[in-house]
């Protein structure tokens, strides 16, 4: 049996009580961490649960003996999350989530890098490439008061050479939205089709941490529903997941969202992906490894964990404090198994 870590709100410390079948003596918490929180400055929800934690955690471990472990399971050395009852969705990240992001980065974005210019040359003519370069343009245009901004200017003659001038503007831009992590539509559509293109020929394959594919069967076949939001294009994502190590996984997911529907760090996304999917934001368990995204998807009220995987970025000890943290789907326990 896991040990619970505590919930983003609160109130749920009543639900952890329960699952874990231990007096109400102290607020339950996650025996196992022993480094003390330092309180958050500042004031609103996080920083007072934080020092709510922080107060609470000497006792806390003076009473640690006196709470038996769930099953007799030694509570400070076990890892896991209950997944609430009312959850039967989950939403689900990809970079650093189901994917490391050493790949990302090192294969996904290096072969953007590598072969934008072969693609552009051999796509150019194409009513879908202008279409790309189109919307670069228009993003261009946005970012004109953004240092370093690479404008694409219009085709004003024709000609090779002229294509050129063009295809390299293009080629700077999307190297200068890269640095800087940019998650623009127009750069997300552009990446999309180059990787299709590279899909399709064999040349990139998705790849998941190995615990990914079986956690998401087994969530499947207990009746929950799975939903990916990335900031990659649906396009992108629906290419990765059907040409992965895996094979085409395409079926073990209802839907996709990207930031068509909203960026990742506003509330207001998630509030149109419970929409769409037609349910509640408190049915919904969203999956991520950025605090910010957490932070969004909890001001509505849904139900968020950060998943903590290799190369993944740090947290801090209050972000380690307040969220619940998994290092695997395995060790989500949905209400069934519990």
């Amino acid at each position: 049996m896991c040990a619970l870590f505590p919930a983003s709100k609160p109130r749920r410390a009543e639900e952890r009580a329960r699952a874990l079948d231990v007096p109400r003596l102290l607020p339950t918490f996650p025996l196992r961490r022993r480094v003390p929180v330092k309180p958050l400055s500042g004031e609103g929800p996080r920083a007072r649960f934080c020092a709510w934690i922080g107060f609470f955690r000497a006792a806390v471990r003076a009473a640690s003996s006196l709470i038996p472990s769930a099953r007799g399971a030694p509570a400070v050395d076990m890892v896991g999350f209950a997944v609430p009852a009312e959850v039967s969705v989950l939403l689900l990240d990809i970079e650093g989530t189901t994917t490391p992001i050493a790949f990302v980065k090192d294969t996904l974005f290096s072969y953007i890098k590598d072969n934008i210019r072969e693609y552009l040359r051999a796509h150019w003519e194409e009513e879908e490439c202008q279409e790309d370069v189109g919307l670069l343009r228009k993003q261009a245009e946005e970012d004109a008061h953004m240092d370093g901004v690479v404008p694409i200017p219009l085709e004003t003659r024709d000609g090779e050479e002229e294509v050129e001038r063009i295809i390299q503007a293009v080629i700077d831009n999307v190297h200068w939205q890269m640095s800087l992590d940019r998650k623009t539509t127009a750069l997300k559509q552009l990446q999309g089709h180059i990787w299709r293109a590279a899909y399709e020929n064999g040349r990139l394959k998705g790849e998941f941490f190995d615990d990914v594919v079986p956690a998401v069967r087994k969530w499947r076949e207990a009746g929950m529903k799975v939903y990916i939001y990335s900031s990659g294009s649906v396009e992108a994502q629906k290419l990765f997941f059907g040409n992965s190590t895996e094979g085409d996984i395409c079926e073990l997911f209802d839907g996709h969202f990207d930031t068509k529907i909203g960026p990742k760090v506003d509330s207001e996304s998630y509030q149109r992906i419970a929409a769409s999917i037609g349910c509640s934001t408190s049915n919904i368990l969203f999956l991520t490894d950025v605090t910010r995204e957490a932070d969004a998807a909890e001001e509505v009220d849904m139900h968020v964990a950060i998943v903590v995987r290799p190369g993944n970025a740090g947290l801090t000890d209050d972000e380690k404090s307040y969220y619940r943290l998994i290092t695997s789907f395995n060790e989500l326990f949905l209400p069934s198994s519990t």
